[in-house]
């Protein structure tokens, strides 16, 4: 199994537990602060890791170069932008309709990855992300009622709309991301993940705290007075982009990010397994179709 599999597997296992801490926060910080401590919290953590990298197991520290300050400059940007969307989605009431949407980020992930990098997806693997999507779409729409004005605001309302721009502003970021850490020389892949990491990170939080300085200080007042519970979505987040990175940094965007649906399976298997959850048939079919997709992926990666 290539080293990048198991890397996205724990990724996205960090990042759902990242989201259900950070939607808790969002009934008390509001949406640019929940958004806030993602990146804010998880700087700390961030440069232990790149120290621990450099200091105890020897990895060369590189320096900065102009692709890799451009292109991480414009992740972040990219990234704040689709958090704060997606984020935004929970306060739709039908926002299941625009989170099945946002789901869409790899195969917009695919098309920014031809684009910039001139990165291809093979047929198979086509196939196998257009299948996980699917699935995330059965799963996303399965307590949804199927009547024609549903489906006509799925098609065309404002959660759909948010849900795709959120995901445009994610496949950007993550083909950004894969940019910087390639653009980083005479160092080991850790180390350039790590090294985009740290400098993305602490990107957004300059900006997003500038930002909230001047026009919510309230939210920014709040993201600091809640510090207790919010150093574990940091905490979290850095664990999950660490992974995020390494693997993109590894492999084509495309294949990190549709096999990062496994996400889903994750959070149904909590559902069912230890908050003993009803779960549908539809769910169920949704998660299976993710499986096929995830395995799939695996054998064509």
């Amino acid at each position: 199994m290539e080293l990048w599999i198991p890397i996205t597997v724990f990724a996205a296992f960090c990042q759902n537990l990242r989201t259900a801490m950070q939607k808790h926060l969002k009934g008390k910080l509001g949406t640019t602060g929940a958004t806030f401590v993602r990146f804010g919290y998880g700087v700390p953590f961030a440069i232990l890791y790149l120290l621990v990298l450099h200091l105890v197991f020897r990895h060369p520290l590189p320096g900065p170069n102009g692709p890799m300050l451009i292109a991480g400059a414009l992740g972040g940007l990219a990234q704040i932008a689709g958090t704060f969307l997606l984020i935004y989605l929970f306060s739709f009431r039908n926002f299941a309709v625009g989170t099945a949407y946002s789901k869409t980020e790899p195969i917009q992930a695919a098309l920014f990855g031809f684009v910039v990098l001139g990165e291809h997806v093979t047929l198979p693997a086509a196939l196998c992300i257009l299948v996980g999507i699917v699935g995330v779409i059965v799963i996303s729409l399965a307590r949804v009622p199927l009547k024609f004005a549903s489906i006509r605001a799925s098609l065309i309302g404002r959660p759909a709309l948010v849900g795709l721009a959120s995901a445009a502003f994610f496949g950007a970021s993550a083909v950004s991301y894969r940019t910087a850490s390639l653009s980083i020389e005479g160092t080991t892949v850790p180390m350039q993940a790590a090294y985009a990491l740290v400098y993305a990170t602490l990107f957004q939080t300059l900006v997003m705290a500038a930002w909230m300085a001047m026009r919510d200080p309230g939210q920014l007042r709040a993201s600091i007075t809640n510090w207790r519970a919010a150093i574990w979505v940091g905490a979290s987040g850095v664990a999950g982009s660490i992974g995020w990175f390494t693997a993109m940094t590894l492999q084509n965007v495309a294949y990190v990010r549709a096999l990062a649906q496994i996400e889903l399976v994750f959070t149904f298997l909590a559902s069912w397994l230890v908050f003993k959850e009803v779960i549908s048939r539809s769910e169920i079919v949704g998660c299976l179709l993710i499986i096929l997709a995830v395995v799939g992926i695996i054998l064509s990666g």
